[in-house]
């Protein structure tokens, strides 16, 4: 409970009256939030080494406030109208998704990074997380492997072999807190503080924001068709100690790596004694065909580390991420997760770990992927029949803007018609070669809505362009005028 709660047995108030004095000040400025649960009145009774009765009589009076409600067995809670009863508190709003009028609460339309919510086998996992749950309360109380459950590692070095084509066994996969967990070991092991790293451009830019506070500088290196431009890497910073690609489905734009980019990856990382940190950024989800072998699958001088998370394919919300490194790392690795960052609860672990292991995550990918590529078809069809220009981008189709426009302002007006593009723009390293773009995510659009979600999008961008046109008019009135 984040509140101060500090009792002075010799002041005036009595004890009763200082509980209640301190639990109204957190929920008016906004320490205790609508729905924040208070502990039992006996519970705090101990923490405090007050009577039970004292604590029961604060409640009571804040209830009769109507600033808590008690919800019996379920516990106590602080009121969800605080504002009516105190306007001159300002109500903190709660954050909601976007989302079209009469549209589910869920994942926001064209948002990027968030699994299609309806095609979760909800049942499943919640049965699965039920028997986990159960588990981890009848083990032996102890501290967990700081590299991870080994039921977990186990299942995903044969999840690995099947679905990326990387040869691993359990000691090289260490279990991470998502992937920014993952980057952060990775960074720290390899210790670039101060190095370059080849960055793809358009790239991730938490990706980039990271290595800037690692100490490492990102050169931006262009992507093509073929992917990251390792001649073009070569020429911008030939000592670069360091690259981050994102080699199955290149981020944002959904390039997969060709074989010759690999191999003259290889070349340059082996040369320069470089390391290259894959991002398997939605390299399970390719739509077409088989996708493609991880990066790390065909490095023939160890000088590959893996980075897999189940963000896009489970739950973001799990913040479960995984690094698989060569064997020369393991040791180090394993020294730098035990003292700095060590692998998250196992309960979740436990539940991924099954639902590898009994089938469900494969069958739920193959299901995913179906879903995935009949979404993308159909918005595709709709712009060619509206005659927008647009291309596909992995999970997402690219929407060019007219050069000059501002796609972060758009972005921003989209969310107020209740839609959430993403701006190509910030995906660019180097603003002078920022295009304008929207990027469209397909994994939760509604299809039976497809054409109304494109329609409001379209006229965001119309009233954002004639917004700017007033704008020019406007300041080359005043510009000319005597």
């Amino acid at each position: 409970m984040q509140i101060d709660l500090q009792i002075d047995r010799q002041a005036r108030p009595s004890l009763t009256e200082q509980i209640c004095t301190a639990v109204r000040a957190a929920i008016a400025d906004g320490r205790l939030l609508p729905g924040a649960r208070l502990p039992s009145w006996r519970d705090l009774a101990a923490q405090l080494g007050v009577a039970r009765g004292t604590v029961r009589l604060a409640y009571d009076r804040l209830a009769d406030e109507q600033l808590i409600a008690s919800a019996g067995a379920a516990g106590t809670y602080v009121a969800a109208a605080r504002h009516a009863i105190h306007p001159t508190v300002p109500a903190v709003p709660a954050e909601q998704p976007s989302s079209l009028p009469g549209s589910p609460v869920g994942p926001a339309i064209f948002q990027l990074g968030v699994p299609a919510l309806d095609v979760f086998p909800t049942k499943t996992w919640s049965r699965i997380l039920v028997r986990a749950g159960r588990a981890a309360a009848a083990r032996p109380v102890g501290y967990p492997d700081a590299r991870g459950e080994a039921t977990l590692r186990r299942e995903l070095a044969a999840s690995l072999a099947l679905s990326r084509c990387i040869s691993c066994v359990p000691a090289q996969i260490f279990v991470t807190t998502g992937y920014a967990g993952a980057l952060g070991v990775a960074l720290r092991v390899l210790q670039g503080d101060g190095t370059q790293c080849w960055m793809e451009e358009p790239g991730y830019p938490l990706a980039r924001h990271a290595l800037g506070l690692a100490g490492i500088h990102p050169v931006p290196v262009p992507v093509d068709s073929e992917g990251l431009d390792v001649a073009a890497g070569i020429a911008a910073a030939p000592t670069a100690t360091l690259a981050l690609v994102t080699a199955g489905q290149q981020a944002p734009l959904g390039y997969t790596l060709s074989l010759r980019r690999r191999l003259a990856l290889f070349e340059w990382a082996t040369r320069n004694n470089a390391w290259i940190i894959e991002d398997d950024y939605l390299g399970e989800l390719q739509l077409k065909g088989r996708a493609a072998p991880a990066l790390s699958s065909q490095d023939p001088a160890g000088r590959v580390l893996h980075i897999g998370t189940f963000s896009k394919t489970i739950n973001p919300a799990l913040r479960l991420g995984f690094l698989v490194v060569p064997q020369a790392l393991v040791a180090r690795v394993a020294e730098l997760v035990g003292a700095l960052a060590p692998a998250p609860a196992p309960l979740l672990q436990h539940a991924v770990a099954e639902f590898l292991r009994d089938g469900h995550f494969l069958r739920h990918l193959r299901h995913m992927k179906r879903v995935y590529a009949e979404r993308r078809d159909l918005l595709c069809r709709y712009l060619t029949d509206a005659q927008i220009d647009h291309s596909v981008a992995g999970l997402a189709v690219l929407q060019p803007l007219p050069c000059g426009a501002d796609d972060i302002g758009i972005a921003r007006m989209a969310r107020d018609a209740g839609l959430s593009p993403v701006p190509l723009s910030p995906w660019y390293g180097r603003p002078e070669n920022a295009p304008a773009g929207l990027l469209l995510g397909v994994t939760n659009l509604p299809e039976d809505r497809v054409a109304e979600c494109c329609r409001r999008l379209t006229d965001v961008i119309k009233r954002a362009q004639d917004g700017t046109r007033r704008r020019t008019v406007d300041t080359g009135s005043i510009t000319l005028a005597p």
